[in-house]
């Protein structure tokens, strides 16, 4: 049968609808500014940065690079993965502007500013666990009124080098071993402690992937770092140098060692878990940005150089400002769409923010862009909708691989007569980025600084401002990692590199590893140019400027809330319901989650009453939860009492320092557990260890809870956490 024709309104009706879905991508730069592709205003597009105006070109200039990079790869499209991650959509409002410090327009307006924030772990690959001891991405994407600006930074506010030429190699040595790919999202082999006792600047930074601040409790709980120090720069053009914190609302808190092995096998989700399920029922994260301001005439007051990404600002020498606050309030509607390829970069600034001569921030500038172009596929990742700025974006950049964008007009350089010469620059006074004119006469040189051959000082200060369980934690977690090491040598060079920073420290982990001391350190520094002396390279011994730095230990967080702890009622056939309903009111006004376990799924008879067990003892474990309860209901006690899943619950939650409640009866359940004698013998002195009537102990339960752990339990007698 012949077709029939399509009548003019047939016809019509798809053609239309293609147009307006193409006018959708449609970009005009008639009588618009000029931009980068992220939105940014820029002043000159005739000249590149320089070293003076006969100088070389600086690596710096970031918008140079975006523009031949761009243009390099228009016909050459690639692909890579990333490493795992987790992210969500939220806003950031600030408390005050700051003009005096930064002309930045979302640092000087009470209007939200929406961002999207990927939290990540390095060393893993995409498929590893959310519970690897490691270093924790905490990226944050601010879509600003004047292009985006991404505050790309660690959960630790130092790093492992000094310089970006060294980063593929800390990279290779901490990734899996290239001869048999093992092992996965761990730092505890061979090649990445070889690499370590040879580097010592290293050595401040081992201390804290050392510490449990590598192992969170929740992303909502721990705190970001921009790691470098930034410039502000204000209408005047005067700068001040910076340092950015986030500051989390809930504390920084963390999990065992022990607890993060078992969470591992049970749940490798658990923090993406716990970030989308705390914004999916409201409990929305929270941090507040922290700044710390150095002004330009004080750069060299320090016993360090502000320039040296291993160092940090002792907050009790410049106190950290709390300007604004950051909530996120919304979980992603497609995980590849938005997390997976959302695109971060340290070189995408907003007037008012600007670099140092930090080398490792200086060569990040280089590096993400050719990052992003390899994993996203070529130039356009930055019309991906995740990665698109909210302000309009127009330049004479083209094609290339998936490009959305249809440009109109003929004119596609500048300057053109044929396009009105459009689009047009941006003077600064209008919001065009320009560089802050630091004053740069020096010969081209491979070298560092010898302010930055300090590598102990702050590692001791970190480690002596510790706590006495988290001292201990950091043995623990040395013994674990060099023990993993096969190459002796390795593991006595390393603890030369200990040695450096507190005998004691480098004692005990020699014993742990059937070790023994030299008297005399080992040559230190291996990292050497084939022409220079050694002895030109070692580190420079001294104390630290600050005796102790209550700031970074994790002792003295905020230990005063519950909310979206999450609490374990194990309960059985006959449990007492006003025991669980007292209790669970109490927890549930301060703003925890309980949920119901039992031995198997189902209802549960409770008196009169029934209610649904939420979990089962075979379904999940201890390691889940920040406290747990036992009701009363002498029924219910008998059967759990022959649950071995139940006693063990019970045994791991002691193990691991957390708050146990036992309410009437299930005080029995103690003379099944290992920790029965003890715990009759310290019921005066172990504050998270409570017996007695639900509602009457609820508010010890709670103030046990909010303390987060007892480490008391982990002193002599007691099984270590």
């Amino acid at each position: 049968m012949a077709k029939q024709p399509l009548t003019p309104k047939q016809s019509k009706r798809p053609e239309n609808k293609k147009v307006q879905q193409l006018q959708q991508h449609h970009a005009d730069a008639s009588g618009q500014p000029m931009t980068t592709n992220h939105g940014l205003g820029i002043n000159d597009d005739q000249h590149s940065l320089k070293a003076g105006e006969r100088g070389a070109t600086l690596l710096e200039d970031f918008i140079l690079r975006e523009k031949i990079t761009h243009f390099d790869h228009e016909r050459i499209p690639e692909r890579i993965v990333h490493a795992r991650g987790s992210g969500a959509h939220g806003v950031f409002k600030l408390y005050k502007p700051i003009p005096q410090l930064s002309k930045a327009h979302f640092l000087n307006t009470r209007t939200e500013t929406p961002v999207f924030v990927r939290f990540s772990t390095v060393a893993g690959s995409r498929g590893s666990t959310d519970l690897a001891r490691d270093v924790r991405g905490f990226a944050v994407k601010f879509y600003t009124q004047q292009g985006n600006f991404d505050l790309v930074g660690n959960n630790m506010p130092v790093f492992f080098i000094q310089d970006a030429m060294k980063f593929p190699d800390l990279i290779h040595a901490v990734k899996p071993e290239p001869d048999n790919e093992m092992p996965q999202a761990a730092s505890a082999h061979d090649t990445f402690w070889d690499f370590i006792s040879m580097m010592p600047e290293s050595a401040h930074m081992i201390m804290w992937a050392m510490s449990d601040r590598a192992i969170p409790r929740s992303l909502r709980m721990m705190e970001g770092f921009g790691v470098h120090t930034f410039r502000l720069i204000n209408d005047k053009g005067e700068s001040h140098f910076v340092k950015f914190h986030w500051k989390p609302l809930l504390g920084v808190h963390a999990v065992t060692w022990d607890e993060a092995q078992h969470i591992s096998g049970k749940d490798p989700d658990f923090h993406r878990r716990d970030l989308w399920e705390a914004i999916q029922t409201g409990n929305f994260p929270e941090w507040e940005l922290g700044i710390q301001v150095v002004a330009e005439a004080d750069e060299h007051q320090f016993d360090f150089d502000l320039l040296d990404p291993t160092k940090l600002i002792p907050e009790e020498v410049i106190p950290v400002q709390r300007i604004g606050k950051l909530t996120l309030n919304r979980n992603p509607d497609n995980f590849f769409a938005e997390t997976e390829q959302v695109a971060f970069h340290v070189g995408h600034v907003v007037p008012g923010i600007d670099f140092t001569n930090d080398p490792l921030l200086q060569g990040r500038l280089f590096s993400y862009t050719d990052t992003q172009l390899i994993r996203l596929g070529g130039p356009n990742f930055h019309e991906i909708p995740i990665n698109r700025p909210i302000v309009p974006v127009h330049n004479n950049q083209r094609d290339g691989h998936m490009r959305q964008t249809i440009n109109v007009g003929k004119a596609s350089y500048g300057p053109n007569s044929t396009g009105n010469n459009d689009p047009q620059q941006v003077k600064a006074s209008d919001g065009g980025f320009t560089s802050h004119t630091e004053r740069i006469d020096a010969k081209k040189i491979r070298a560092r600084s010898r302010s930055f051959f300090d590598h102990f000082s702050q590692a001791k200060l970190f480690y002596r401002s510790q706590s006495k369980p988290e001292q201990s934690h950091i043995v623990n977690a040395l013994s674990f990692e060099l023990g993993k090491v096969k190459t002796i040598a390795i593991r006595a060079r390393m603890l030369s590199v200990l040695q450096q920073i507190d005998t004691d420290l480098a004692k005990q982990v020699a014993a742990n590893l059937g070790l023994t001391l030299s008297g005399k350190p080992q040559q230190l520094n291996f990292s050497v140019p084939a022409d220079g002396d050694p002895k030109d390279f070692q580190p420079i011994q001294k104390e630290p400027a600050v005796a102790n730095s209550p700031a970074l230990s994790m002792a003295g967080t905020i230990k005063n809330t519950i909310r979206t702890r999450k609490i374990a009622f194990l309960v059985a056939d006959g449990v007492d319901p006003s025991s669980v309903q007292d209790m669970k009111k109490a927890l549930e006004a301060q703003g925890a989650t309980i949920e119901i376990i039992a031995p198997k799924l189902g209802s549960i008879s409770a008196g009169k009453e029934k209610m649904e067990a939420q979990e089962s003892l075979l379904t999940t474990a201890s390691v889940f939860y920040d406290a747990v309860f036992v009701p009363a209901g002498k029924k219910s006690i008998d059967t759990l009492a022959l649950q071995p899943e139940a006693i063990h619950f019970l045994n791991e939650a002691y193990k691991h320092c957390k708050a146990i409640a036992l309410a009437g009866e299930a005080e029995a359940l103690l003379a099944h557990t290992y920790f029965g004698r003890d715990a009759k013998n310290d019921k005066s002195t172990d504050a998270a260890l409570l017996f007695g009537d639900s509602a009457k102990m609820a508010d010890q339960f709670i103030s046990a809870i909010a303390q987060h752990r007892n480490w008391e339990r982990e002193k002599a007698r007691k099984v270590p956490a």
